[in-house]
């Protein structure tokens, strides 16, 4: 039995890789409806040898749908996603709206997949780098508990959209050029360049995107007593966010040790062979779904600590594919 399947922000930089990604995994579609602003209505989108047309998204645009991927900003997922919820549909929303209510089941797959039977009309997908972290990190947590975090982010431009992207591209031209740099979707220049500023700063001088891996690091891992201490960089890089990381466990895991779980553990690929200067970087990271995982050390600083380097595609498995991982879940639990 195939599913009747809907994604809001179809147009979108998320929207167009969960195509890519509903494809690829032979996701079960019985019927498909693109939805979009009024600005994108009228697109015409092929997938699976059909062509679609994008529908403005209104509220009747729900009617019959068994799943809904929303792909937009808070304020438009805040709007429809209730309104997709009182109709019968199951919504997975990649929005930060719904992330920390008490409600609302925030899943990583290979970490949590038992929490979508907990749902009540809607699941939340983490933020991009939250996913990347908490799946490197996820086996090493089951073995001995993880009681502090310490996270530095270095984020691809494309974690702003296409937007970023097209900043990025139009920066390193014009410095090529001679020309003064225009800035719009950044605070500052980013071609040759490191901005430690990514979303709003709160009055504890964090970031909200560092705030997110404290938080959502805690609701995901069941540990409300979860320390994180986390900082986070735009770099001039195009796809695939890098974090460095270094936990505190409760008992003591060897470096051995820690290769040995991840080079089983779902979702990850050890790459960390400093003989042959193999560790991750976003490059090899980019335009697949597994999280690359190296530089496994022990932290010379701390007793119980490990040191750590990953990189994963935030468009796929930092939004697209773990969304439709979960309506995968959705499916095998008997749930839609």
């Amino acid at each position: 039995m195939g599913i009747k399947l809907g994604i809001l922000g179809a147009t979108g930089a998320v929207g167009e890789e969960m195509l890519k990604v509903l494809a690829e995994r032979n996701f079960p579609v019985e019927q498909l409806r693109l939805l979009a602003s009024a600005k994108s209505a009228g697109q015409i989108i092929n997938w699976q040898e059909r062509a679609y047309v994008v529908e403005e998204v209104s509220e009747k645009s729900f009617k019959g749908l068994d799943i809904l991927l929303v792909a937009v900003g808070n304020e438009i997922s805040k709007k429809f996603s209730p309104i997709a919820v009182e109709q019968g549909v199951v919504v997975i929303d990649n929005s930060s709206a719904y992330r920390l209510d008490d409600d609302v089941p925030l899943v990583i797959p290979e970490v949590n997949p038992d929490d979508v039977r907990n749902h009540k009309g809607i699941i939340a997908n983490p933020n991009c780098s939250t996913i990347i972290a908490l799946t490197a990190i996820n086996e090493l947590n089951n073995y001995s508990k993880v009681v502090r975090m310490t996270v530095s982010t270095y984020q691809a431009v494309s974690g702003a959209g296409l937007e970023g992207i097209r900043e990025l591209d139009d920066q390193i031209r014009q410095t090529m050029q001679g020309n003064n740099t225009v800035v719009s979707t950044f605070q500052y220049q980013i071609a040759y360049n490191l901005i430690p500023h990514i979303g709003a700063f709160t009055d504890n001088g964090y970031s909200e995107e560092e705030m997110k891996m404290q938080n959502e690091g805690a609701k995901i891992l069941h540990n409300p007593d979860l320390k994180v201490n986390c900082t986070c960089v735009r770099v001039p890089v195009y796809r695939s966010h890098s974090e460095s990381i270094t936990i505190e466990t409760e008992n003591e895991i060897s470096v051995e040790k820690a290769k040995s779980l991840l080079k089983n553990a779902k979702g990850v690929k050890l790459v960390d062979d400093l003989e042959n200067n193999i560790y991750p970087m976003p490059l090899d990271s980019s335009n697949q779904d597994l999280i690359y995982v190296g530089r496994i050390r022990k932290d010379i600083s701390r007793d119980r600590s490990l040191a750590l380097r990953c990189c994963g595609d935030q468009v796929r498995k930092g939004a697209a594919t773990n969304a439709v991982q979960i309506a995968e879940l959705l499916v095998e639990f008997n749930l839609v």
